[in-house]
Protein backbone atom coordinates (compact mmCIF):
# COMPACT_ATOMS: atom_id res chain seq x y z
CA UNK A 1 0.00 0.00 0.00
CA UNK A 2 1.10 3.48 -1.19
CA UNK A 3 1.45 6.22 1.73
CA UNK A 4 -0.79 9.12 1.09
CA UNK A 5 2.71 11.03 2.50
CA UNK A 6 4.76 9.47 0.00
CA UNK A 7 7.17 12.28 -1.93
CA UNK A 8 6.86 12.82 -5.92
CA UNK A 9 9.70 11.66 -7.63
CA UNK A 10 9.53 13.92 -10.06
CA UNK A 11 7.42 16.47 -11.26
CA UNK A 12 5.50 16.16 -15.09
CA UNK A 13 4.44 19.26 -17.23
CA UNK A 14 1.85 18.61 -19.71
CA UNK A 15 0.70 21.29 -22.21
CA UNK A 16 -1.69 20.85 -25.22
CA UNK A 17 -5.10 20.43 -26.13
CA UNK A 18 -7.71 17.82 -27.65
CA UNK A 19 -4.88 14.82 -27.89
CA UNK A 20 -3.51 15.37 -24.81
CA UNK A 21 -6.72 15.28 -22.78
CA UNK A 22 -8.49 12.43 -24.47
CA UNK A 23 -4.79 10.82 -23.50
CA UNK A 24 -4.13 12.01 -20.31
CA UNK A 25 -3.99 9.23 -17.62
CA UNK A 26 -2.37 7.05 -20.51
CA UNK A 27 0.34 10.05 -21.47
CA UNK A 28 1.16 10.34 -17.65
CA UNK A 29 1.78 6.67 -17.36
CA UNK A 30 4.05 5.91 -20.01
CA UNK A 31 6.29 8.96 -19.22
CA UNK A 32 6.65 7.47 -15.63
CA UNK A 33 7.91 3.93 -17.05
CA UNK A 34 10.87 6.07 -18.30
CA UNK A 35 10.84 8.84 -15.30
CA UNK A 36 9.36 6.98 -11.97
CA UNK A 37 6.32 7.43 -10.05
CA UNK A 38 4.33 8.97 -7.52
CA UNK A 39 4.75 12.62 -9.53
CA UNK A 40 3.69 15.68 -9.04
CA UNK A 41 1.82 16.55 -12.43
CA UNK A 42 0.87 19.96 -13.61
CA UNK A 43 -1.30 19.91 -16.86
CA UNK A 44 -2.75 22.78 -19.26
CA UNK A 45 -4.62 21.25 -21.71
CA UNK A 46 -8.61 21.48 -23.15
CA UNK A 47 -10.37 20.71 -26.18
CA UNK A 48 -9.32 23.71 -28.53
CA UNK A 49 -7.33 24.93 -26.06
CA UNK A 50 -4.77 28.11 -27.14
CA UNK A 51 -1.24 28.87 -26.56
CA UNK A 52 -1.66 32.26 -26.09
CA UNK A 53 -5.18 33.19 -25.99
CA UNK A 54 -8.89 32.46 -24.38
CA UNK A 55 -10.57 29.90 -25.96
CA UNK A 56 -14.03 29.25 -26.12
CA UNK A 57 -15.54 25.51 -26.96
CA UNK A 58 -19.32 25.53 -27.23
CA UNK A 59 -19.90 27.32 -23.96
CA UNK A 60 -16.62 26.30 -22.04
CA UNK A 61 -13.81 28.93 -22.40
CA UNK A 62 -10.20 28.48 -21.08
CA UNK A 63 -7.57 31.15 -20.75
CA UNK A 64 -4.67 30.77 -23.08
CA UNK A 65 -1.47 28.27 -21.72
CA UNK A 66 0.87 31.65 -21.21
CA UNK A 67 -1.73 33.03 -18.64
CA UNK A 68 -2.84 30.25 -16.69
CA UNK A 69 -1.75 29.30 -13.05
CA UNK A 70 0.18 26.77 -14.16
CA UNK A 71 3.40 28.78 -14.22
CA UNK A 72 3.24 30.53 -11.09
CA UNK A 73 2.96 27.10 -9.25
CA UNK A 74 6.01 25.88 -11.36
CA UNK A 75 7.94 28.99 -10.62
CA UNK A 76 6.90 28.52 -6.97
CA UNK A 77 7.40 24.40 -6.31
CA UNK A 78 10.42 23.10 -4.49
CA UNK A 79 13.17 21.54 -6.82
CA UNK A 80 12.93 18.28 -7.92
CA UNK A 81 13.62 16.73 -11.30
CA UNK A 82 10.96 18.06 -14.17
CA UNK A 83 10.13 16.16 -17.13
CA UNK A 84 7.70 18.48 -20.27
CA UNK A 85 6.04 17.11 -22.89
CA UNK A 86 4.47 20.09 -25.62
CA UNK A 87 2.07 18.85 -27.74
CA UNK A 88 -1.06 20.98 -30.27
CA UNK A 89 0.49 23.49 -31.06
CA UNK A 90 -1.63 23.95 -34.45
CA UNK A 91 -5.21 25.27 -32.85
CA UNK A 92 -3.73 28.85 -32.94
CA UNK A 93 -3.07 28.59 -36.86
CA UNK A 94 -7.05 28.11 -36.93
CA UNK A 95 -7.69 30.92 -34.68
CA UNK A 96 -6.44 33.01 -36.87
CA UNK A 97 -3.24 34.01 -35.30
CA UNK A 98 -0.04 34.77 -36.88
CA UNK A 99 2.98 31.87 -37.07
CA UNK A 100 5.38 34.59 -35.68
CA UNK A 101 3.10 35.12 -33.07
CA UNK A 102 2.08 31.50 -32.12
CA UNK A 103 5.97 30.70 -32.44
CA UNK A 104 6.70 33.66 -29.66
CA UNK A 105 3.82 31.83 -27.33
CA UNK A 106 5.35 28.16 -26.96
CA UNK A 107 9.20 29.82 -27.18
CA UNK A 108 7.66 31.45 -24.06
CA UNK A 109 6.78 28.41 -22.36
CA UNK A 110 10.01 26.50 -23.50
CA UNK A 111 11.86 29.11 -22.17
CA UNK A 112 10.01 28.76 -18.20
CA UNK A 113 10.40 25.19 -18.62
CA UNK A 114 14.32 25.31 -19.32
CA UNK A 115 14.74 27.36 -16.54
CA UNK A 116 13.16 25.03 -14.06
CA UNK A 117 15.53 22.70 -15.67
CA UNK A 118 12.77 20.39 -17.28
CA UNK A 119 14.33 17.95 -19.76
CA UNK A 120 11.20 18.35 -22.71
CA UNK A 121 9.60 16.81 -25.44
CA UNK A 122 7.68 18.05 -28.33
CA UNK A 123 5.44 16.69 -31.45
CA UNK A 124 5.57 19.21 -34.32
CA UNK A 125 2.42 19.68 -36.68
CA UNK A 126 1.53 16.85 -39.06
CA UNK A 127 2.24 18.49 -41.80
CA UNK A 128 2.20 15.21 -44.77
CA UNK A 129 -1.40 14.16 -43.23
CA UNK A 130 -2.43 17.55 -43.33
CA UNK A 131 -0.84 18.48 -46.78
CA UNK A 132 -2.16 14.69 -47.88
CA UNK A 133 -5.86 15.78 -46.66
CA UNK A 134 -8.73 16.10 -50.05
CA UNK A 135 -10.00 19.53 -50.22
CA UNK A 136 -13.11 18.81 -49.19
CA UNK A 137 -12.62 16.92 -46.38
CA UNK A 138 -10.18 19.38 -45.17
CA UNK A 139 -12.91 21.81 -45.58
CA UNK A 140 -15.71 19.80 -44.16
CA UNK A 141 -13.19 19.72 -41.02
CA UNK A 142 -12.19 23.38 -40.55
CA UNK A 143 -15.92 24.14 -40.81
CA UNK A 144 -16.98 21.75 -37.99
CA UNK A 145 -13.74 22.03 -35.61
CA UNK A 146 -13.04 25.71 -35.99
CA UNK A 147 -16.42 27.00 -37.78
CA UNK A 148 -14.98 31.37 -36.72
CA UNK A 149 -11.70 30.07 -39.21
CA UNK A 150 -11.79 32.08 -42.74
CA UNK A 151 -8.55 30.89 -43.55
CA UNK A 152 -8.62 29.08 -47.07
CA UNK A 153 -6.56 25.57 -47.39
CA UNK A 154 -3.90 27.79 -48.76
CA UNK A 155 -3.31 29.83 -45.82
CA UNK A 156 -3.55 27.66 -43.25
CA UNK A 157 -0.90 24.86 -45.23
CA UNK A 158 1.61 28.44 -46.13
CA UNK A 159 0.87 28.97 -41.84
CA UNK A 160 1.32 25.63 -40.82
CA UNK A 161 4.17 25.25 -42.69
CA UNK A 162 5.89 28.45 -41.04
CA UNK A 163 5.50 27.33 -37.48
CA UNK A 164 6.25 23.33 -38.55
CA UNK A 165 9.64 25.13 -39.45
CA UNK A 166 9.75 27.47 -36.65
CA UNK A 167 9.35 24.19 -33.67
CA UNK A 168 12.52 22.86 -35.47
CA UNK A 169 14.07 26.07 -34.75
CA UNK A 170 13.34 26.32 -31.30
CA UNK A 171 14.15 22.24 -31.00
CA UNK A 172 17.71 23.43 -32.34
CA UNK A 173 17.96 25.99 -29.89
CA UNK A 174 16.94 24.30 -26.51
CA UNK A 175 18.07 20.63 -27.68
CA UNK A 176 14.79 19.24 -27.08
CA UNK A 177 13.32 16.33 -28.87
CA UNK A 178 11.24 17.32 -31.59
CA UNK A 179 9.11 14.16 -32.60
CA UNK A 180 7.72 14.23 -36.23
CA UNK A 181 4.05 12.28 -36.20
CA UNK A 182 3.81 10.09 -39.43
CA UNK A 183 0.49 9.80 -41.36
CA UNK A 184 -0.43 6.15 -40.38
CA UNK A 185 -1.41 7.76 -36.68
CA UNK A 186 -3.70 10.11 -37.45
CA UNK A 187 -7.31 9.83 -37.76
CA UNK A 188 -9.51 11.24 -40.74
CA UNK A 189 -9.33 14.48 -39.54
CA UNK A 190 -5.63 14.89 -39.83
CA UNK A 191 -4.82 16.39 -36.41
CA UNK A 192 -5.61 13.78 -33.84
CA UNK A 193 -3.73 10.71 -33.06
CA UNK A 194 -5.94 7.97 -34.30
CA UNK A 195 -8.19 6.27 -30.92
CA UNK A 196 -7.00 2.67 -31.76
CA UNK A 197 -3.38 3.59 -32.00
CA UNK A 198 -2.63 6.25 -29.16
CA UNK A 199 -1.34 3.75 -26.43
CA UNK A 200 1.34 2.40 -29.47
CA UNK A 201 2.16 6.09 -30.52
CA UNK A 202 2.78 7.58 -27.20
CA UNK A 203 4.58 4.38 -26.17
CA UNK A 204 6.77 4.93 -29.02
CA UNK A 205 7.36 8.36 -29.10
CA UNK A 206 8.46 8.19 -25.08
CA UNK A 207 10.13 5.29 -25.51
CA UNK A 208 11.74 7.14 -28.39
CA UNK A 209 12.82 10.09 -26.13
CA UNK A 210 14.51 7.24 -23.46
CA UNK A 211 16.53 5.73 -25.91
CA UNK A 212 17.98 9.61 -26.88
CA UNK A 213 18.39 10.25 -23.21
CA UNK A 214 16.17 12.56 -22.94
CA UNK A 215 14.04 10.92 -20.06
CA UNK A 216 16.05 8.58 -17.46
CA UNK A 217 15.78 5.15 -17.79
CA UNK A 218 16.31 2.89 -14.38
CA UNK A 219 18.89 0.88 -15.60
CA UNK A 220 18.90 -0.56 -11.88
CA UNK A 221 14.66 -1.59 -11.98
CA UNK A 222 14.72 -4.89 -11.39
CA UNK A 223 12.59 -8.02 -13.14
CA UNK A 224 10.28 -8.15 -10.04
CA UNK A 225 8.92 -4.97 -10.92
CA UNK A 226 7.80 -5.39 -14.02
CA UNK A 227 4.56 -6.82 -12.45
CA UNK A 228 4.09 -3.64 -10.23
CA UNK A 229 4.95 -1.78 -13.97
CA UNK A 230 2.11 -3.30 -15.21
CA UNK A 231 0.11 -2.96 -12.59
CA UNK A 232 0.76 0.87 -12.59
CA UNK A 233 0.20 1.39 -16.37
CA UNK A 234 -3.56 0.47 -16.06
CA UNK A 235 -4.55 2.43 -12.54
CA UNK A 236 -7.72 4.48 -13.02
CA UNK A 237 -8.03 7.88 -11.38
CA UNK A 238 -8.85 8.13 -7.49
CA UNK A 239 -10.02 11.60 -8.75
CA UNK A 240 -10.52 13.11 -11.86
CA UNK A 241 -8.80 16.69 -11.95
CA UNK A 242 -11.10 19.33 -12.54
CA UNK A 243 -9.81 22.93 -14.01
CA UNK A 244 -8.50 25.78 -12.15
CA UNK A 245 -10.54 28.35 -13.60
CA UNK A 246 -12.93 28.05 -16.32
CA UNK A 247 -16.05 29.88 -17.86
CA UNK A 248 -18.94 28.06 -18.33
CA UNK A 249 -22.19 29.99 -19.43
CA UNK A 250 -20.59 32.98 -18.95
CA UNK A 251 -19.93 31.46 -15.25
CA UNK A 252 -16.85 31.72 -13.82
CA UNK A 253 -15.61 27.95 -12.06
CA UNK A 254 -12.85 27.72 -9.83
CA UNK A 255 -11.21 24.55 -8.29
CA UNK A 256 -8.36 24.07 -6.06
CA UNK A 257 -5.33 22.50 -7.16
CA UNK A 258 -4.45 19.59 -6.94
CA UNK A 259 -7.77 18.42 -7.92
CA UNK A 260 -7.01 14.91 -9.47
CA UNK A 261 -4.92 11.70 -8.52
CA UNK A 262 -4.24 8.34 -9.48
CA UNK A 263 -3.77 5.84 -7.27
CA UNK A 264 -0.08 5.28 -6.61
CA UNK A 265 -0.40 8.86 -5.39
CA UNK A 266 0.58 10.79 -8.62
CA UNK A 267 -1.24 14.10 -7.80
CA UNK A 268 -2.48 16.07 -11.19
CA UNK A 269 -2.92 19.81 -11.13
CA UNK A 270 -5.13 21.05 -14.08
CA UNK A 271 -5.09 24.49 -15.26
Amino acid sequence: MHSRLQTPANRIVLLGASNLIFSLRMIIQLMQQHCGSPSEVLVAAGHGRSYGQNSLVLVRELPGIVQCGLWRQLGSAKPMPVYAFLTDVGNDILYGYSPHQILAWVSWCIHQLHQSGARIVMTNLPMASVRAMPERRFMLLRNILFPTCRLSRDQIVERASTVYQGLHTLAERYQLVLYEPKPEWMSIDGIHVSIWKRRTFYRQLFCGCADSGQFLLDQTRKVSDLGRQAKDESSNWQRRPRFAVRRLFGKIQRAEQPSGSLEDNTTVALY
